[in-house]
C-alpha cells in the first residue's frame, strides 16, 4: 500500500462510497511534490480532509486550527502513513498567532509554497437587526479578516522562495448569493472573494496566484446535524451531497503547477439553475415553490453555513 493509498484509507477519514467517489485510488503522481503547504482550519471536515490529500500528494503539510488535539490527531495520522506533517495551534484571527504560524512553517520546513486558508465561523441563523455585535464581529474576524492575515504573513514567506507560490482561500456559495439571517458569514464569504482578487493582481508578477473555491452544499459536521440531509441532496442538480475530499482535490490542483495559469478565479463548486424546491423547514402539501437558486444559496441558512 502507498502512502498516498494509505492517506486515505486511515481509520476514521473515509466518509464516501468508493464506488461514486474512488478517493482511494489516488495515485503518488507527484502533484505537489517538494512543496510545503499550510492548510488552516484543519481540524476536521474540508481542512482535515485537505491535509490528508495534499500529503498523499507529496506536499509537506503544516496543520493549523485552535483545536490543538484535533490538528495533532491529523498529523499523526499522516505521519503513520508515511508523510510528513506538523501541527501548529493557531487563532487566525490573532495577527501574532498568524505570523507565527508562517514562521513556525519555515523553521520546521525551510519554504512556504502552498496555502490553503479554509479556517470559518458564523453566527446563529439571525435576522440582521437582531444579530448581536459581538457575533457579526467574531464571523468577520474569522471568516475575512483571518484571509486577510493569513495571506499578509504567507505572501513574504513566498517571496522569500525567489517568488512563486500558490493560495486557495475558501468562500462559498452564500459568498456569491445573499442567504438571509447569516449576515456576518455572508459578508465574510464575499469579501474574501474581493480580497482574493485584489491580491491576485497585487502578487501575479511575482507569480503567486491567489484564487477561491465557493462549494455548495457539502456534507460536514454541520450538515451532518441536519435531519434532512436527504431532501438537501434532492435540491442539488445531481442529486447528492459533495464530500470534502471533493474540495480538498480541488484545492491541491489549485496549489499545483498544473493550474500555473489561473490566478483572481473563484471555482464554484456547485450547478446553477432553475430548481423544484419544496420548502425543507414546512413542506406544503401538494405545492412545491420555484425559486432561481443555486446549490448552496438555499432558502435556509443551516444548509448554506454547510457550503464551506
Amino acid at each position: 500500500m502507498t502512502a498516498s493509498k494509505s492517506l486515505l484509507e486511515a481509520p476514521g477519514t473515509r466518509t464516501a462510497d468508493e464506488k461514486r467517489h474512488p478517493f482511494a485510488d489516488l495515485r503518488s503522481s507527484g502533484l505537489l511534490n517538494g512543496k510545503v503547504a499550510i492548510i488552516t482550519g484543519g481540524s476536521r471536515g474540508i481542512g482535515a480532509a485537505s491535509a490528508r490529500i495534499f500529503a498523499a500528494s507529496g506536499a509537506r503539510v503544516v496543520l493549523a486550527a485552535r483545536d490543538k488535539n484535533a490538528i495533532a490527531t491529523v498529523a499523526k495520522d499522516i505521519l503513520s502513513a508515511g508523510g510528513q506533517a506538523v501541527a501548529v495551534p493557531t487563532d487566525v484571527g490573532d495577527p501574532v498567532s498568524v505570523e507565527r504560524l508562517v514562521q513556525q512553517a519555515l523553521d520546521a520546513y525551510g519554504r512556504l509554497d502552498a496555502a490553503f486558508n479554509n479556517a470559518g465561523d458564523a453566527h446563529m441563523p439571525t435576522p440582521l437587526a437582531d444579530v448581536k455585535v459581538e457575533d457579526f464581529e467574531r464571523a468577520i474576524r474569522v471568516n475575512l479578516t483571518g484571509v486577510f492575515l493569513s495571506m499578509k504573513y504567507e505572501i513574504p514567506a513566498m517571496l522569500r522562495n525567489g517568488g512563486g507560490g500558490a493560495i486557495v482561500n475558501m468562500s462559498s456559495t452564500p459568498g456569491l448569493n445573499g442567504v438571509k439571517g447569516i449576515a456576518g458569514y455572508v459578508a465574510g464569504k464575499h469579501g474574501i472573494i474581493g480580497l482574493t482578487k485584489s491580491a491576485a493582481l497585487d502578487y501575479a508578477q511575482h507569480n503567486i496566484r491567489i484564487n477561491a473555491i465557493a462549494p455548495g452544499p457539502i456534507l460536514t459536521d454541520r450538515l451532518k446535524q441536519l435531519k434532512n440531509r436527504d431532501q438537501v441532496a434532492l435540491a442539488v442538480p445531481i442529486r447528492r451531497i459533495g464530500q470534502p475530499e471533493e474540495v480538498a482535490y480541488t484545492a491541491a490542483w489549485l496549489c499545483s503547477e498544473q493550474a500555473s495559469f489561473i490566478t483572481g478565479a473563484t471555482i464554484r463548486l456547485t450547478v446553477e439553475g432553475w430548481l423544484e424546491l419544496r420548502n425543507l423547514n414546512a413542506p406544503r402539501r401538494g405545492r412545491a415553490s420555484r425559486y432561481p437558486v443555486s446549490t448552496g444559496s438555499r432558502i435556509d441558512s443551516g444548509l448554506a453555513l454547510a457550503s464551506g
